[in-house]
């Protein structure tokens, strides 16, 4: 059976969005043209053929163009995602009913979107994938109501979504129906919100209303070169701002991935991408009514963490790298990081102990001394409200010289921002564990998952020091008047910033007050983690009855 071609109308995308390539519909169903008394086995065969042509595409000159510009097809991205031979799609044989600008004449199969349900790992996930072969990907009505049934399905289903992207935005051609269909997908994004894992996938360009939806989503991944997503392009930002910048620097993976903080994670390639939203969905629970599936470990709960004496420095001023800490911690030394590389001061991660799936939150020395700031505040703010979301364990790893300071930062909002952190903690009723390795100051220390806001464990290495500030600051805070007046005022300095360490700084301070449950031995620190969630696994911990909190903004 013969395809025709033809060339699609101009523009079907936003202004700022790039122009897909040329690509023909999809093919007349052979059964338009059946008889109507034929034999139920030749209507089988006709429904095989069309359906293998819908899984063709609409023409080998358009796949070739997708593949062209370093992209793989919808089904290709599908098959990747999904266990072998599990993918289960749905309305594949769905076409548009709109009307005007030549539309009634080009009504290709799936109308740019694959939905359906397969398995990962074992698992029930559901996906759609836009296909930019097709109207560039852009989203019409009979496409976002493609999409709004499986949200809803996989609401049903208590099952994740993941949504593969990769359109050019509303269909012009469409005009208000399109604009609802993303409005649909918001609400059902924002529903979903703490039910169901919802991850995002950037594979081609995601501008104007569409950036909306993987904003609304638990993760963002991206792929460098072919990944863009911004609201105005680089076309509108030149003609109202007049700066000049290409999509990828306005918009490109690596953009959002260390300067916005949109992107949790970015990659070179299609392949590797996907590979990691099969091991993300692998450290999460199908949804809020679940725990995180467990793994077997042959890495012994009870073993030793001797090396910890040496990673960390005794000097509080001293760094070193945490990621090396908590690789000796967590089972095999595998660890999934979240947003590396923006707010590089603070880690959040997954990983397993003694395979029981856990969110860590850890100050990084290694980067601005581990200080917190407001990306960083950001960051494991809604990190822990995920984690919280999906009743995921915490381990907080404390080693904080408090919160930086600054103009830059007073005015672009650090209490705010760092409200966010607290209230994260305050609210979340999972099972948390707070270790403090070294120094722990000021505000930040109370918000870095304290007794006093609720934490449930509290431990400490016999080197920490728990204070409202360094002892140097607090000396000079302290004694000012009486190092001023002394005749060797360095000596009186030193004397008394020894008196006030010896004093208030010494490790076994806080343990003597109740606001740390032990001190331990840094090589038992796997062994007591493990011991306290495991105590704390059938935590229950109920809110207050309320609509919803009023976090900080």
């Amino acid at each position: 059976m013969s395809v025709a071609e033809e060339t699609p109308l101009r523009p079907l995308t936003s202004p700022t969005s790039p122009t897909p390539p040329t690509a023909p519909t999809a093919p007349t169903p052979p059964s338009a043209a059946a008889p109507a008394d034929g034999h139920l086995r030749d209507r089988a065969a006709e429904l095989a053929e069309l359906h293998e042509n819908v899984r063709r595409g609409p023409s080998e000159r358009a796949t070739e163009a997708q593949h062209a510009k370093g992209k793989l097809t919808a089904r290709e991205r599908i098959a990747l995602l999904f266990d072998e031979g599990t993918f289960t799609e749905v309305e594949e044989l769905r076409r548009h009913r709109a009307t005007g600008f030549g539309l009634e004449d080009r009504r290709p199969h799936t109308d740019g979107v694959v939905t359906g349900w397969g398995q990962v790992h074992g698992r029930t996930v559901f996906a759609y994938a836009h296909d930019f072969r097709i109207f560039g990907g852009a989203l019409g009505e009979a496409h976002a109501e493609k999409i709004h049934k499986l949200m809803d399905l996989a609401e049903a289903a208590g099952a994740p979504i993941v949504g593969l992207c990769d359109g050019a935005g509303a269909r012009i051609q469409e005009g208000v129906t399109a604009l609802a269909g993303y409005g649909g997908i918001f609400t059902r994004n924002v529903r979903n919100s703490g039910v169901i894992p919802q991850i995002s996938v950037i594979l081609g360009p995601c501008a104007g209303g569409a950036a909306y939806s993987p904003a609304l989503t638990d993760f963002v991944f991206m792929v460098r070169g072919t990944a863009q997503m911004f609201i105005t392009g680089p076309d509108v930002v030149q003609a109202v701002t007049g700066e000049v910048i290409t999509h990828d620097a306005l918009g490109g993976a690596d953009a959002h991935a260390s300067v916005s903080g949109v992107a949790h994670f970015a990659y070179d390639d299609e392949e590797s991408c996907l590979e990691d939203v099969r091991h993300l969905l692998s450290l999460l629970p199908s949804n809020n009514r679940e725990l995180p599936p467990a793994e077997p470990t042959t890495d012994a709960a009870s073993r030793r963490t001797d090396s910890l004496l040496d990673l960390v420095p005794a000097d509080p001023s001293r760094s070193y790298d945490m990621r090396a800490v908590v690789a000796e911690i967590v089972d095999d030394g595998d660890f999934f990081e979240i947003q590396e590389s923006w707010a590089t001061n603070i880690i959040c991660a997954l990983a397993r102990l003694d395979g029981q799936t856990v969110g860590i939150v850890a100050n990084q020395p290694a980067s601005f001394a581990g200080v917190l700031d407001i990306h960083a505040s950001e960051k494991a703010a809604r990190f822990v409200q995920t984690c919280d979301s999906f009743n995921l364990p915490m381990v907080t790893l404390v080693d904080v010289p408090g919160f930086l300071p600054g103009v830059d930062q007073e005015h672009g909002g650090i209490i705010r921002h760092g409200a966010k952190l607290l209230y994260a903690y305050c609210n979340a009723t999972v099972p948390r564990v707070q270790l403090i390795l070294r120094k722990a100051y000021g505000g930040a220390y109370i918000v870095m998952d304290s007794r006093s806001i609720g934490t449930d464990i509290s431990l400490a290495w016999p080197g920490n020091e728990i204070a409202v500030m360094g002892a140097e600051g607090a000396a000079n805070v302290v004694f000012r008047r009486e190092i001023a007046a002394a005749a060797d005022p360095e000596a009186a300095r030193a004397r008394l910033v020894k008196e006030y360490r010896s004093e208030l700084m010494h490790p076994y301070y806080a343990a003597e007050r109740g606001l740390v449950d032990s001190v331990i031995d840094p090589a038992e620190t796997r062994s007591r983690l493990i011991g306290a969630l495991a105590m704390l696994r059938a935590k229950h911990a109920p809110l207050p009855s309320r609509k919803h909190g009023n976090q900080p903004q």
